[in-house]
């Protein structure tokens, strides 16, 4: 090439397109004015980002609850969850303009679905030696992954039942497989699901024929009959971990049986904040480091469920969304 990334001109009155819920149920691109960076921002252009389906879903379908407004909204999301709505938080793109010693290097981002944005420097991560930024993508979802793991407090030798054999449950378990001489059941209603957790190195078992009593158990299936069904299958003081979130949706528990006797505990895990055990040395920052790192396993490929070029999005996001087969669906630029 004949010049640089950082000597190409840039427009200071660019065009982005971006993602937007104009509605519940309803999608389009629509296209913004940003300008040149700032001191200390950066211009990054797309590569691809990641559909969240768990999460996104509930946005999508106007399933936030007015309490939650404030807590639940992402980085640089857009309007509000009232709509219109820009949403998303698994970007990974290339720095085109801002820090020199970035420029054209390949960053993770919590931003919506855009093709260009300008953020702080400190807003990106750069992508570890070995991880392509196709798989990049699930670094959001591997960085819940190990914070629900922090909060269930998994330790050598125990039996770990993952209730969802989603992406953010498939993770948990592929975490916890890892700690030496631990026992992992990936759980889950569908049993197309064994391929997955088959190709992750995980056990499987259908939620109908669980078995025994287990340590921790974690509920990421957005299910509540699966908190229930943890309930039953776990051992005297075992620790239940709750890293689904429901929205609007109402969850009950049945908390009679054994619940006391038996003193087990239940406890919620959200991304949103470091675990206190780890909060006095673990940083955002180093959090989502780790969690790209923990990305460079090539069979971690087999959550991404399937592929969209942008410009094709906008028609595709509501069958995407709804679809209960989709894992991670990325979002080509």
């Amino acid at each position: 090439m004949s010049e640089s990334l950082a000597d190409m001109p840039v427009n200071e009155k660019d065009e982005a397109k971006s993602l937007w819920f104009p509605e519940a149920g309803a999608c389009e691109v629509r296209s913004e004015t940003i300008g040149g960076p700032a001191a200390n921002e950066l211009l990054v252009e797309m590569l691809y980002s990641g559909i969240s389906r768990g999460t996104e879903s509930l946005v999508f379908n106007g399933l936030i609850p007015a309490s939650e407004n404030e807590r639940m909204r992402c980085p640089f999301m857009g309007g509000s969850f009232d709509f219109p709505v820009k949403y998303g938080y698994s970007a990974v793109g290339t720095v085109l303009r801002g820090a020199p010693e970035l420029i054209g290097r390949a960053v993770f981002c919590l931003h919506p679905h855009q093709d260009r944005f300008l953020v702080g420097r400190s807003a990106v991560t750069c992508l570890p030696s070995g991880l392509p930024p196709e798989r990049a993508v699930l670094g959001a979802n591997m960085e819940t992954a190990l914070n629900i793991g922090w909060d269930a407090g998994i330790l050598p030798g125990d039996r770990v039942a993952v209730f969802g054999a989603g992406v953010v449950g498939a993770l948990v378990a592929y975490i916890a497989s890892r700690i030496v001489g631990t026992e992992v059941a990936l759980i889950d209603r569908n049993a197309q699901r064994e391929q997955l957790a088959g190709a992750l190195g995980i056990p499987f078992v259908h939620a109908e024929r669980i078995g025994g009593e287990f340590d921790v158990l974690i509920n990421a299936s957005g299910n509540a009959d699966a908190l229930g069904q943890a309930l039953d299958h776990a051992g005297q003081e075992a620790r239940i971990v709750e890293a689904s979130w429901h929205g609007s949706r109402q969850a009950s528990l049945p908390l009679g049986g054994a619940f006391h006797s038996k003193r087990l505990s239940i406890v919620s895990s959200q991304v949103g904040s470091v675990p206190p055990g780890q909060r006095a040395r673990w940083s955002y920052g180093r959090r989502m480091s780790k969690a790209l790192e923990l990305l460079r396993d090539d069979r971690l490929d087999a959550l991404i469920s399937g592929e969209t070029p942008f410009d094709r999005i906008a028609e595709a996001y509501g069958t995407v969304i709804g679809d209960p087969d989709t894992l991670c669906h990325r979002i080509q630029y």
